[in-house]
């Protein structure tokens, strides 16, 4: 018996009607990324379960985030002045951002060569993807930084939330197409991130606050890179290929309002936090960057895995997710000054926040791992005593 079942018995029979389908185009990928994994896969044990490889991957990255944190919490370690974080943290975060990418890129072959996949993996592994993101992300801001050279928490704020919702895009369109099509933008940069954390290790932060070319700063090009990189191309990609199946009546939902109803959610989320930011007396963004952003990111996962289990059980997406509820009173609270101590109450919140959706992805990886009797992460097949 689950701990709490979430996922309806619509959704069940859902589950057991779907079959992947993902497009995938990139060159890197193609043609350098999936004949590495595809070399590397044949190393590991045949009792290996790819769940497992999916969340040892996943907590690479959280290691990441959790080592940062104690080198650099509030992002001023990489100012001018300030101590920096020691070379051996740049070195241990490349490899384990490689390590948690290949992973990713291991988990489903060794699915399909143990012939062991199924919609839990699946779901499993998007799931952790949704919540990795901030992971990613707030490493990432360690090598510039809030100083001078650096990047502002409040750019920080909304560069999160250009990958937060060119995560969600993909989910979107699948939930529209039934296709997922992989974004591009993904393998190049986690490719590319791994190496920039290695030269950081060899060069020094230092570098970074030099000039690419005339005055355009690294931390600009950074920037300018992930937000021309989600307007340019993911997100006109995605209202392509959803629109392009309205009008090949091929779209999975009755109407284009239903086609876009799971962005709701995602945008009401969007306007709570961003209100908590203007109107926050103590400017908590500010004072708390790194947990606001980690409560950010995970109440966005929490949205955007309920977004992948009505997409991958082919049932409609619910306009609201609950957990906006209790944020809303949080959120007038803070900026009314009802609760004045402003900290206290984001990390209350935070910690509300990560063990409702811990809890919700334990549920429902157990409710799943009953209904299609399979254990999570093992490949032995349950006693049916």
């Amino acid at each position: 018996m689950a701990l709490y079942e979430y996922v309806t018995k619509e959704q069940l029979a859902g589950f057991d009607r779907y079959k992947y389908s993902a497009v995938d185009t990139n060159p890197l990928s193609v043609y350098v990324m999936h004949p590495f994994w595809n070399f590397l896969v044949k190393f590991l044990p045949t009792w290996l379960a790819p769940n497992l490889i999916t969340f040892t991957g996943f907590m690479f990255l959280v290691l990441n985030f959790l080592m940062l944190a104690f080198y650099d919490f509030d992002f001023t370690a990489s100012s001018a002045g300030n101590q920096h974080v020691p070379s051996w943290v740049w070195v241990a975060a490349g490899i384990f951002n490689f390590l948690a990418y290949t992973l990713d890129g291991v988990d489903g072959k060794q699915a399909r060569r143990t012939n062991s996949s199924t919609p839990l993996g699946e779901l499993f592994d998007h799931g952790l993807d949704s919540w990795a993101c901030i992971f990613f992300v707030a490493t990432v801001y360690s090598i510039f930084g809030r100083g001078e050279s650096g990047v502002g928490v409040v750019t920080l704020y909304f560069i999160l939330w250009v990958v937060l919702f060119s995560f969600i895009l993909s989910h979107w369109e699948k939930y529209n197409t039934g296709i997922l099509f992989l974004p591009w933008g993904y393998d190049v940069s986690q490719v590319t991130i791994s190496l920039v954390y290695l030269v950081t290790a060899v060069v020094g932060v230092e570098t970074w606050y030099q000039p690419v070319i005339f005055n355009l700063l690294y931390r600009d090009l950074f920037t300018f890179m992930i937000i021309g990189c989600s307007f340019t191309v993911t997100l006109p990609m995605s209202l392509y290929n959803v629109l392009k199946a309205y009008r090949s009546n091929t779209l999975k939902h009755s109407s284009l309002y239903e086609a876009f109803l799971p962005f709701l959610s995602p945008i009401l989320l969007f306007v709570l936090s961003t209100a908590w930011v203007i109107f926050s007396p103590s400017k908590i963004l500010d004072l708390q960057p790194r947990i606001y952003c980690l409560m950010v990111g995970t109440a966005f996962a929490n949205v955007t895995c309920k977004l992948i289990v009505c997409q991958m059980s082919n049932t409609r997406c619910e306009p609201l997710t609950w957990l906006l509820l209790p944020m809303t009173v949080v959120v007038g609270g803070a900026v009314t000054g009802v609760f004045t101590n402003e900290t206290l109450l984001l990390y209350l919140w935070t910690a509300a926040v990560i063990l409702t959706h811990i809890h919700y992805g334990v549920s429902v990886v157990k409710q799943l791992s009953d209904h299609f009797s399979i254990f999570a992460f093992s490949l032995k097949k349950p006693s049916r005593d």
